[in-house]
């Protein structure tokens, strides 16, 4: 499958991954690993390719809504992670036990929280990767460009406008699928 894979990133699609192309996968076990810009459905399918051309085990999380029949076969089985979303409980705690949970977890997650143009990134990935003691791993959805870039592994500090202001320098000039929403 990885082959086919392959196939369409690179042939079919035109795209290619660049940076940290192995994700530090034979010494990072556990990671976040935020996605940037997500403006479009189509960032699903170029993050799943991607994972299966560079061989990476990812998962992510989504509303428990998604994960009924037909479809919560599927998104279980390429590492989706069911979510209860109901208000009054604490969300980044819950992902961040995850972590504790498995021997190998890296969590594929998008900081702007929707597809829409965002001013301000959410910060619960930030603090998933604090409480749970993981470096944040940074790759692109450059639509411009046809690629993904992924950064090598980043510990956030005590710091979080600093933090910030570093993670947001690694997506300048990026372009997602819907330019609008860049």
């Amino acid at each position: 499958m990885r082959w086919l894979s392959k196939f369409i990133y690179f042939k079919l699609l035109g795209w290619k991954v660049v940076g940290n192309t192995n994700f530090s996968k034979d010494t990072i076990k556990k990671a976040v690993i935020i996605a940037v810009p997500h403006t479009s459905w189509h960032d699903f399918y170029i993050a799943i390719l991607l994972k299966k051309v560079v061989n990476l085990k990812t998962s992510f999380v989504g509303k428990k809504e998604l994960f009924t029949w037909p479809f919560g076969y599927y998104f279980r089985a390429v590492g989706g992670r069911a979510l209860d979303r109901t208000s009054g409980q604490n969300k980044v705690e819950n992902i961040a036990k995850l972590f504790e949970q498995e021997d190998e977890f890296r969590l594929a997650i998008a900081p702007e929280g929707t597809r829409k143009k965002v001013e301000q990134w959410k910060t619960g990935f930030y603090f998933i990767a604090k409480q749970a003691n993981v470096p944040i791993i940074m790759f692109t959805l450059d639509f411009k460009n046809k690629q993904n870039n992924v950064s090598e592994p980043f510990y956030p500090t005590d710091d979080i406008e600093s933090d910030f202001e570093f993670m947001k320098s690694f997506y300048k000039g990026v372009e997602g699928k819907v330019k609008a929403y860049s």
